[in-house]
């Protein structure tokens, strides 16, 4: 029987990664290419050959070291331990290849649901319309019932049409929060626009309060003592951006994976809800 979420909306600490919990999915069905954050290949659906027979990664405490830095941002947002233990607790994608499809296929659903979930519940508190908000509670009921109520249902999901609606609702929330930060008129750099490149750019003096930094490329930019306050950074990339003493504690929809992707230090100030990356 599948353990629900708490209605209407989970709580956040059921969309973390707990890999104690987990059937190694990450390490077997996704994919990855070598790369700067990869030693080597691996196609979806392939054991990592660092995966060992307890579902645990043989070499977690070196990933770094040993070239899967990849690893170490990568976050399922619990979808991992709630297809192993509540989805498929009798079962295990070695059990034959028509299970491991359909474990896999579940997975990868239930993590693009967790990460819509995890966005609608940090953004609840930030807007002040209450249809907006009625809106987020519907989205997360409905989502979390689908998950609730197994892996068919789960399979049955028209995720590009979910989507679509929950990225509406969060284009909504960022418009309202970052509206509030230019009341005054006040311009913002012309460079700061949604999938910009800004791949090793020098920030450092430019104002992203209430940017609009959607899909942007920051990989490798400087972004030290930066203010990010109402900073719409969904899906950017900040792949070994520099964020020593930068303030994020109030971006829009920064996610785990992102933070630990850059590289800060003690003086980061990070949101309540997310861990401080481990050597920051």
């Amino acid at each position: 029987m599948n353990e629900p979420f708490s209605a209407p909306v989970p709580h956040p600490s059921t969309l973390r990664a707990d890999c104690a919990r987990c059937t190694g999915l990450c390490c077997t069905a996704l994919g990855f290419s070598r790369s700067v954050e990869f030693a080597t290949d691996k196609p979806p659906g392939v054991p990592c050959a660092h995966l060992d027979t307890t579902f645990r990664c043989s070499i977690h405490s070196a990933l770094p070291r040993r070239g899967y830095r990849g690893c170490v941002s990568f976050d399922c947002f619990g979808a991992g331990q709630r297809v192993s233990t509540t989805m498929f607790p009798a079962a295990s994608w070695r059990d034959g290849d028509a299970t491991a499809r359909t474990v896999f296929s579940a997975f990868e659903v239930v993590m693009d649901l967790h990460e819509m979930l995890w966005h609608l519940t940090r953004v609840r508190t930030r807007s002040h319309d209450s249809d907006l908000t009625d809106e987020v509670d519907l989205l997360c009921a409905e989502i979390s019932a689908a998950v609730d109520a197994g892996a068919t249902s789960v399979l049955a999901v028209d995720v590009t049409f979910v989507r679509g609606r929950v990225r509406q609702v969060l284009d909504t929330v960022s418009a309202e929060v970052r509206a509030a930060y230019f009341a005054d008129g006040a311009a913002t750099d012309a460079r700061l626009v949604p999938r910009a490149d800004l791949a090793g750019a020098d920030l450092r003096d430019v104002w992203l309060v209430g940017a609009d930094l959607r899909g942007a490329s920051l990989v490798g930019a400087d972004l030290r003592r930066s203010d990010f306050t109402g900073c719409d950074l969904l899906g950017a990339d900040l792949r070994g951006a520099d964020v020593r003493g930068a303030d994020l504690r109030d971006a829009l929809f920064l996610t785990r994976t992102q933070l630990a992707s850059a590289s800060g230090n003690r003086d980061t100030r990070v949101p309540v809800d997310l861990e401080v990356p481990p050597g920051w």
